[in-house]
Order: structure tokens, then sequence, then C-alpha cells
């Protein structure tokens, strides 16, 4: 086993009381002053994390965008210079490998993936990529912070240059963030408003203590926080909800899926499973009384087992616990009363609708 990768923050953490945790092979913050204060106050206001061991793969040449159109889940002829898209990166078999972001830039792709998945995707695109079209795994050499909450243009522009913020939902752009070139993204994990800003990994300190030092800036957020925000907006976590077990159909992620002209492997599965349904569906679940449901929870109705909980926590934003799951089609309506249990004890639920809270950063919501 190989010693944990530090991204060029770490010690920004441990200054700031950080608590260390691995996370895929990196020595990570999982949380500064708390979950909760953190959470909230990414839904309030603004928090800043360090998410430098995402993995960053150029795909570049006259052909890139054709590659990309037949390996890819989305349609990538939708996006231009400066726009991003939520696609999916699968198996010959409609598995997911990856989801990911793709950015369309002047001269290339930037495809933006999970980290414990690089070595994967980079696996993949390489065996896939015909001549004419260059790969580089950037991971190494790029730094990437979130600055997430509707209050992330209030800390933003005091130290960046030009001001980046009339950026709509999914676009991108260069700019400077505490003097320092950078591609600033309104993109984000946790469904609030804010930006990614990747740059020069070395180089990620100087951002940090730039938009730390705003006043009223950012609160410092761990990836604990990053879990809770993303799970009550119902996006999908790899690993937990999204796997090579899977096509994205279950998930609810059909409109990341070019079907009707993809020519992406897997796209025929795909197709077949939204004509013809799934074993389960994946639903946004609340408790309707007091309990904390975890992954791998039996998800019950009537006594019967109908499903498993894939990401489970107690909602910082709505103080009940809720969850993901994938349930049989009969009882993923909103509104179907469940229970899960929890440590062998039943636990009264039903399905909710997802995102569980409206802080949207669009009302246009994904490409």
């Amino acid at each position: 086993m190989s010693d944990p990768q530090r991204t060029s923050l770490y010690d920004a953490h441990v200054a700031a009381g950080a608590k260390i945790v691995d996370f895929a092979g990196w020595e990570m913050p999982v949380e500064y002053a708390g979950v909760r204060a953190e959470h909230l106050a990414v839904r309030s206001r603004c928090g800043l994390f360090d998410v430098s061991h995402m993995g960053q793969i150029e795909v570049m040449g006259p052909g890139a965008r054709d590659f990309l159109q037949t390996t890819l889940t989305n349609d990538i002829t939708r996006i231009g210079p400066g726009q991003a898209q939520y696609t999916l990166l699968p198996e010959d078999d409609g598995g997911v490998i990856d989801d990911l972001l793709a950015y369309a830039l002047p001269d290339r792709f930037l495809l933006v993936v999970n980290a414990s998945n690089i070595d994967a995707c980079w696996a993949r695109l390489g065996a896939l990529a015909p001549d004419g079209v260059g790969l580089v795994n950037r991971s190494p050499e790029v730094g990437m912070l979130a600055l997430q909450g509707p209050a992330w243009a209030t800390a933003l522009t005091p130290v960046s240059s030009p001001e980046p913020f009339s950026l709509a939902y999914m676009e991108a752009t260069e700019a400077h963030v505490g003097g320092v070139p950078c591609l600033v993204a309104r993109t984000g994990y946790t469904g609030a408003p804010g930006v990614e800003i990747m740059c020069d990994a070395a180089r990620a300190p100087v951002i940090w203590d730039a938009l730390m030092g705003v006043s009223g800036g950012p609160d410092p957020c761990g990836l604990a926080a990053r879990d809770t925000l993303r799970l009550e907006m119902g996006y999908p976590l790899y690993g937990n909800e999204l796997s090579r077990d899977r096509s994205p159909i279950p998930a609810g992620l059909t409109w990341a899926c070019d079907l009707a002209h993809g020519g992406f492997p897997g796209a025929g599965r795909m197709r077949r499973e939204v004509e013809e349904g799934t074993p389960d569906r994946l639903v946004g679940i609340v408790l309707t009384e007091k309990g904390i449901p975890r992954g791998g929870c039996p998800v019950l109705a009537g006594g019967r087992r109908v499903g498993t909980v894939t990401s489970g926590t107690l909602s910082p934003s709505l103080g009940v616990g809720v969850a993901l799951a994938y349930v049989a089609p009969e009882h993923a309506h909103v509104g179907a009363p469940l229970s899960i249990d929890v440590r062998g004890k039943e636990k009264a639920a039903e399905v909710t609708r997802l995102p569980m809270v409206d802080s949207s950063p669009r009302k246009e919501h994904h490409t």
C-alpha cells in the first residue's frame, strides 16, 4: 500500500484545525468546525472546499469531439467553448466507470473525474482513443477549490479579475484569483450556487489564503459537509449510487444519456431499460421518526425488504434523517410509505422529491 497523498493545501488545513482522514488515497480534511456548521454555512452564505484530489484529463486533437461523442453518454455537440456538461463514462455493457464533468475549452476538452477513478478513466480513454486524439493526465499538476454558497460572488469579487460572476450555470472562463491564473467554472457538487476554481496545484494556497482573507468570506469546509450537501440534492456518488454493476438509467440519469443519437458503449442496454423498466430505481427517502439511516440499511414495505439505502445521513437543513436508496419500482413514487431498518429497529419513512431542499445553483439545472 502506498502512503496517502497530500494536496498543496494540506498545511493550510492542519493550521485551520481540520480533522484529516484518508479519502481515496489522499489525506483530506473531513471537517473543521463541524459538519452541521459547515453545511449550513454553504446553504446560507458560502464555504470553501479543497477538491484538489479530483482528476483532470485533457482530450485534444481534431477528432476529440467525435471521440467523446462516441465514448461518453451525453451529447457533447451541445456545448461549445466555455461551457460544461455532466456526463458519464460507460463500460461496454453500460455499467458506469465514472460520472464526470466535461469542459469544452477553445483548444481542447477537459474532463474532471472522481479521485478514486482517475486510473480507471485514464485506462478506458486510452484504450478507446483513435489516432489523432491526444490524452494528457493533468491530475498531479492541477489544484482545485470549490467556493460554494449564495454569497460566492461577494467572496470572489475582491480577489478576482476580470470579475467572472456574469457566468451562467455550467459556464467557465479564464480569470485571475489572488493574482493566480485560473479556470473559473460555475459548477459544483453541493446544490448551492458557486464556482470551482482550477489552477497550478503549487499556487492553490495563494488562492485559498486570498479567499479566506476576504471580510465576510467563506468558512473552510470538509468532505463530510460536501457529502451531506450533495445527498440533500440527490446527487449520486460513485461507489454508492453509481457503479459498474448498474447503468445510469435506474439512477435517474436518463437526461445525461443521448439515447436518441448516441453511439456510445452500452447505449442499447440503456434504451431497453428506458422502454422496459429496471428492477429498482433510485429515490430520495425522508424518515418520519427519529433515526439516522446509513448505507446498507434495508428498506422495507409492509415488513418485506424492497430496497437498500446507498447513502444516508441526518440532514442539517431539514433536521431529519434522509437517504438515497434503490427500491422496487412500485415503491418509487413520491409519498410511498416505507420504513428503514436502522440497527435492527424499523424507522418510518416515505419517498420524497429530489432535490430535498431548494438551493439550486440554477433554476436551469443540468445541461
